[in-house]
C-alpha cells in the first residue's frame, strides 16, 4: 500500500497516511484534531483547504465543496497533500 505524506504548514507538521483509515482518523491518531460530525461526507464539518495534491471520492459527497476544499472523513488520498485548517 502506498504511503502519502500529509503536510500541515500552519502546524508545521507532516504525517504519513496509507488510506487504510480516513484522513480524519490518521490526523486524529497523530494528535491533530479537527472538527467533524457525520464522518460520511454529508455535513461538511471536516472541510479543509487543499493547498497541493490530489484526492478522489468513491461517491460524490453531499456536502457543498469549493474547488480547493476536501472532506477529511471520506476522501481517498491520491498523492502527497498539503492542507490547511
Amino acid at each position: 500500500m502506498k504511503i502519502h505524506k500529509i503536510t500541515l504548514p500552519q502546524q508545521q507538521r507532516t504525517v504519513e497516511h496509507d488510506n487504510r483509515t480516513s484522513l480524519l482518523e490518521t490526523l486524529e491518531n497523530h494528535g491533530i484534531l479537527h472538527e467533524y460530525q457525520c464522518r460520511s461526507g454529508y455535513c461538511g464539518s471536516c472541510r479543509v483547504k487543499l493547498l497541493n495534491g490530489k484526492v478522489s471520492y468513491a461517491e460524490t459527497p453531499l456536502a457543498f465543496l469549493s474547488a480547493n476544499e476536501i472532506l477529511l472523513c471520506c476522501c481517498t488520498v491520491e498523492s502527497d497533500l498539503e492542507i490547511e485548517f
